[in-house]
């Protein structure tokens, strides 16, 4: 039976997802559909599965930007920071109100037309660059 909410989740599930998070490691694997379809293969519901793949990218995405701004540290100034709080606030906002939109999508709606949208647009991005 499908697992309904991330409260109902427990450790097994989580440590399972991780595992099949490891699969974005290959060259264009999406990391979201990677845990999102793991999340439905091991008895996530897609809402679910989908909400964890959010909760699951917030330390990668944290440890991404520490690294970024300590590589980036020589050329970085306090006078910098308005701007960085800007744009941490509006890709904040834009990204919450992008979940709430999506975890609605997947509430009703199958993954199919994302799976189509990479189809399509990978068989593009190869017929363009190859040799």
């Amino acid at each position: 039976t499908d697992t309904p909410t991330v409260d109902d989740m427990d450790w097994k599930h989580a440590l399972k997802i991780g595992f099949a998070q490891t699969l974005s490691l290959i060259p264009g694997v999406s990391r979201a559909g990677a845990t999102i379809l793991g999340g439905m293969v091991f008895g996530l519901s897609r809402r679910a599965a989908t909400e964890f793949s959010f909760f699951l990218s917030i330390p990668i995405m944290f440890a991404a930007t520490t690294f970024d701004m300590y590589t980036s540290r020589n050329v970085l100034t306090w006078q910098d920071t308005g701007t960085f709080a800007v744009g941490f606030i509006t890709a904040f906002i834009s990204a919450l109100l992008v979940i709430k939109g999506l975890l609605r999508y997947v509430a009703h709606h199958d993954f199919k037309v994302f799976a189509w949208y990479r189809i399509i647009f990978g068989t593009m991005v190869l017929i363009y660059f190859w040799p």
